[in-house]
């Protein structure tokens, strides 16, 4: 930038000092606009000015009176940006400018009005760190210097002023790393224990999240109820019960995101939060750390049926995510072996666990009640999915549309008129408009899909309900299972 437009960009500031109601005009001010231009005008010497400073530069006398005259000197009148008529100043800030050194002196009572910008005042450090800012400042010199170096240290940004302090203590760098280190360095880690809790938090991140908001723990309540029978020992109980635990959360992150889910429990999903890669390795994570568990209890037969029902659970799980992105209706036989698989899974791990644990061998074959309990559980599920307000605020209007899911309705409303194939078609579109997605609803009231489904839930509690009776053979021991099931009665 010449001086020719820092003397503009200075009678730019005078002018807004002298205008803008917002802005004194105190003798600081006069002051502050006086150490600009004598950034930018050169006085006269004894000696001749050189021809290519005196066509930029106004030459003064000693007083450097300024007047309306010499202010239209300093401004070309066909400068676009900046339009100024020194005549519309008023007197004192003309006066104020016209000032002598010593009288601006006076009038302030601040010594050396005329000081260069460059003369930075000392500064103490907030760290206490002595850095170049706090040297003594320069002698005032009469020069032209860089626009930047008008700005104040206060317009600096945090961390340039941290950069800056930074720079009276920087030490040397450090040698290279020798390479050859690694022929003889000790590379055990495993050994050394490196492995911290803040690692493991790490890799825990979203499986802590996602129990960080519980559920209403159903998987516990369903092993308290079958303890009644199995009698498990406490501390193998309290196993089982936290492996079972690990292994529902963590299933859920993988559903999560397989469904694509916006929501969990009423909170944003693990993966819109951590990222897909690390929920997928967290929970993949718990699987194995859930297996670990088990070992603590020294039952091969654990491990077995840990293996066994986590094959169990993938199959099902893929098979309902082939019917989805195939668009591949089901039949209610192939609803039901999924729902045995997926969900079921789980339910029947913990009750074998617990039998392989208990006090001796159990008079009591608890599998096939529970694979029926697995059944009534997910059709619920489904119902509620389509149809609750709960589950509308938990996971978002009928969520099992926007995923594109055959669930236990949709299947009968389906294969009810096969003809019809605007059901099918919304599955396809995956829609979030709720406008459509009330549409699907209503329609599958008008094939009975939701009353069909509400009975067929009525058989099966029914049938549950006795075959607790006679698992029991009179003991009176069914008060835990005759609960759960009344939880699973739609109203």
């Amino acid at each position: 930038m010449t001086p020719h437009h820092k003397t503009e960009r200075a009678l730019g500031c005078f002018v807004l000092l002298n205008i803008h109601p917002s802005i004194p005009t105190a003798p600081f001010a006069i002051i502050s606009i006086s150490n600009i231009f004598s950034s930018v005008i050169e006085y006269p010497s004894n000696k001749d000015p050189s021809p290519s400073s005196s066509s930029s530069l106004l030459p003064l006398d000693e007083s450097h009176s300024i007047t309306p005259k010499n202010l239209t000197r300093m401004i070309p009148t066909a400068d676009p940006v900046l339009s100024f008529n020194p005549e519309a100043l008023p007197p004192s800030a003309l006066h104020m400018l016209s000032l002598s050194p010593k009288a601006m002196e006076k009038m302030s009572g601040i010594s050396n009005p005329l000081m260069s910008p460059n003369a930075i005042p000392p500064r103490t450090s907030s760290t206490g760190i002595p850095t170049s800012l706090n040297a003594t400042p320069t002698k005032p010199v009469l020069r032209p210097v860089p626009e930047g170096d008008w700005l104040s240290q206060k317009q600096l940004s945090p961390k340039a002023q941290m950069s800056n302090a930074g720079y009276g203590v920087m030490q040397a760098p450090n040698p290279p790393p020798d390479p050859e280190r690694y022929a003889h360095e000790d590379l055990e880690f495993t050994a050394k224990r490196s492995w911290t809790d803040e690692k493991e938090s790490v890799v825990r991140g979203p499986y802590d999240y996602v129990i960080s908001h519980p559920g209403k723990d159903f998987r516990a309540q369903l092993i308290g109820a079958f303890n009644v029978w199995l009698d498990v020992p406490t501390p193998s109980l309290e196993v089982i019960t936290r492996v079972v635990g690990m292994l529902h959360e963590s299933s859920l992150l993988i559903d999560d995101v397989q469904d694509s889910s916006e929501l969990r429990r009423g909170f944003p999903v693990a993966h819109n939060i951590f990222g897909v890669a690390q929920t997928i390795n967290s929970a993949n994570y718990i699987y194995f750390v859930a297996l670990q568990e088990l070992h603590k209890l020294n039952n091969p037969e654990l491990i077995t049926i840990f293996s066994d029902e986590l094959v169990n659970l993938h199959r099902g799980q893929g098979m309902d995510l082939f019917w989805r992105d195939t668009l591949t209706c089901p039949t209610e036989e192939d609803y039901l072996e999924m729902v045995g698989n997926k969900t079921g899974g789980l339910f029947r791990l913990g009750i074998k666990l617990m039998a392989a644990e208990a006090n001796g061998p159990s008079p009591t074959d608890c599998v096939p009640l529970v694979n029926l309990i697995g059944l009534i559980f997910q059709i619920r599920d489904d119902y509620m999915n389509l149809s609750s307000k709960e589950y509308s605020h938990n996971k978002g209007m009928c969520e099992d549309l926007t995923e594109g899911k055959f669930s236990f309705p949709v299947i009968h409303s389906i294969r009810t008129n096969p003809t019809n194939l605007q059901l099918i078609n919304i599955l396809k579109q995956k829609t979030s408009d709720t406008q459509i997605k009330r549409y699907a609803v209503a329609y599958m009231e008008s094939t009975g899909s939701f009353e069909y489904t509400r009975k067929v839930l009525s058989v099966l509690i029914e049938r549950a309900r006795k075959m607790a009776e006679e698992l029991d053979q009179g003991r009176g021991s069914t008060k835990g299972i005759q609960k759960i099931l009344d939880k699973m009665v739609i109203q």
